[in-house]
């Protein structure tokens, strides 16, 4: 079987596997996020923490929550880093430096879980699952709570209330993310994975002495990783180490762990607002751009000419062997079109016109489907300018699901948009001019400006991959990059939750024969449109500079 036979039928699998789980995933997270009844485990957590479940929050209550909450986060996991050297299990590693646990940090609390340290030399026991591995879950469950608040913006009307944030995040986290990630976890044991508290020995004699592995509890981190959409591998090597992914199986399962619950929240969304074609609506442009990056990235991959290529089928460097060019697209494509920095090959390795399919999925917003949560309320917002547009035309007040889409609605949605790509461009740009930090590049001209370009597309957009050739471990990148991360994630959100109460507030609007269907083909397709126009004005200026000069040159 010819590689580029078996990458489609891997492709084919999982979108059958997707379309499986898709209704009853959907259907179910609907029901956990509009049910009424608390769980004891649930009661146990609330009455821990002091929250009153039951009280509905106005935007402003919704948005302290998520921030106090994440502020708390972000201290205590700086404090758990710093005091690593007198913890327990710490396998002998000291504390954080300050500059790398403040972007650790920010990082995993800002479902990014970007990484400027080697995982299995530097995180002990304790840092990993009681720090590391439960952010993975919190930070997931926030993007999902923020995304439930901004759909009962549009199915609630004459009301500023959207819900209870804490009910939000903790069943977010006890009824979806956890249940999952326990069968998950099994999996990838069975698949190979180790779960254990070993600790660093010695295994075999190579040259220049013996090679040290670390134990631990990997596949419970590494189900969590992926099904939270943050992608902080317990090794630096990270899904292309065979501890955290063994085999073609596992790999696949990776993939659709990833992808499973961004797009069924769109089934969610559509059962929420009580129109399920409006969540099609929103998953066929999804799908549209999630599968257009991956024909590319595939057919950029095995396209390259020269003997080097055409011996190995296609560009191997830096990719895994037990995977291949097909696998290994696939998982490139989902990783950056999600908010996941997980990789199972290298992306500084890619093509340049590879390198700039996964900048430029990032760039889009992480929309397609996007992160747990970010990715539904983003292209919600894209969906909201995509009406504001077709407005524009006809000379008629936007709508959408029976909302009215005004002065104070388009000055949000257009805030949201616009400051993921300030950060990027301004932290690149500084970068770039500053002396000092052009020096962590390893290559020159376009791809080591792409080196730069990608770490802050990563940070801001809340990804976490890497082109991995940048050394981002110095005060200037664990710096900037941290301060991207958490104003590119929580920036956002208050737009969002602006944006949802004055929504909620809102009468509704009866639907009339000059009002635009929203769950139609042609609004998918206005929809696919305005986010590839948007995102190419913004960034093809920085593009044209690093992969699209490298991909013209090769």
């Amino acid at each position: 079987m010819s590689p580029e036979i078996a990458g489609v039928l891997q492709l084919l699998a999982l979108i059958a596997a997707l379309a499986l789980a898709y209704r009853p995933l959907g259907d179910y997270m609907a029901r956990v996020y509009s049910s009424e009844k608390h769980y004891k485990p649930e009661k146990w957590i609330y009455k821990a923490i002091g929250a009153n479940p039951t009280a509905e929050m106005r935007w402003p209550a919704y948005l302290r929550g998520v921030l106090a909450f994440s502020a708390v986060s972000v201290l205590f996991l700086y404090g758990l880093q710093r005091a690593q050297g007198i913890l327990p299990g710490s396998l002998g590693f000291q504390a954080i430096d300050p500059d790398q646990a403040f972007n650790t940090a920010a990082s995993f609390v800002a479902n990014t879980n970007w990484q400027s340290y080697y995982g299995e030399q530097a995180m002990g026991h304790v840092v990993q699952t009681g720090g590391l591995a439960v952010q993975n879950f919190v930070s997931a469950a926030v993007g999902m709570a923020v995304a439930v608040a901004l759909v009962r913006g549009f199915a609630r009307s004459r009301t500023g209330e959207l819900g209870n944030f804490w009910a939000d995040l903790v069943r977010g986290t006890v009824r979806i993310l956890l249940p999952i990630a326990v069968i998950g976890a099994i999996v990838l044991v069975a698949c190979g994975a180790i779960q254990n508290f070993a600790g660093i020995h010695e295994v075999g004699q190579f040259t220049g002495g013996a090679q040290q592995w670390n134990g631990g509890a990997v596949a419970s981190q590494e189900v969590i990783k992926e099904l939270g959409t943050n992608g902080g591998g317990y090794f630096n090597a990270n899904s292309a180490h065979p501890f955290e992914n063994p085999t073609p199986f596992s790999n696949l399962f990776e993939i659709f762990l990833i992808l499973v619950i961004p797009f069924a929240l769109t089934r969610t969304f559509g059962r929420m607002v009580g129109n399920l074609r409006q969540g099609y609506a929103i998953l066929a442009t999804m799908a549209i751009i999630w599968l257009g990056f991956t024909a590319l990235m595939m057919w950029t991959e095995f396209a390259g000419k020269g003997p080097a290529f055409e011996v190995s089928g296609g560009a191997m460097e830096g990719k895994e062997t037990r995977f291949g060019i097909g696998a290994s697209a696939i998982f490139s494509v989902a990783t950056t079109l999600t908010s996941t920095g997980a990789v199972n090959s290298f992306h500084s390795s890619f093509t340049g016109f590879g390198g700039g399919i996964q900048l430029l999925g990032m760039q889009l917003g992480e929309i397609a489907p996007g992160g747990v949560g970010s990715g539904l309320y983003g292209m919600l917002i894209m969906a909201i300018i995509a009406v504001f547009i077709a407005g524009l035309m006809v000379g008629r007040t936007p709508e959408y699901l029976g909302k009215k889409i005004g002065t104070r609605e388009i000055k949000l949605a257009a805030c949201y948009i616009l400051i993921t790509p300030a950060l990027v461009l301004c932290f690149t740009a500084a970068a770039m001019a500053l002396p000092t930090p052009p020096n962590s590049m390893l290559n020159s001209g376009a791809h080591g400006f792409s080196e730069v370009l990608y770490a802050y597309t990563s940070g801001a957009n809340n990804n976490g991959s890497a082109f991995a050739g940048l050394n981002a471990d110095t005060q200037w990148f664990n710096s900037t990059i941290g301060i991207a991360m958490l104003l590119g994630r929580f920036l956002p959100m208050v737009f969002v939750l602006a944006l949802a109460g004055s929504l909620a507030g809102q009468k509704p609007v009866p639907e009339t024969a000059g009002t635009l269907r929203t769950d139609k083909p042609l609004y998918a397709g206005l929809l696919v449109g305005t986010i590839v126009i948007i995102t190419g004005l913004t960034y093809f200026p920085a593009l044209a500079l690093g992969p699209l000069a490298e991909g013209l040159a090769s």
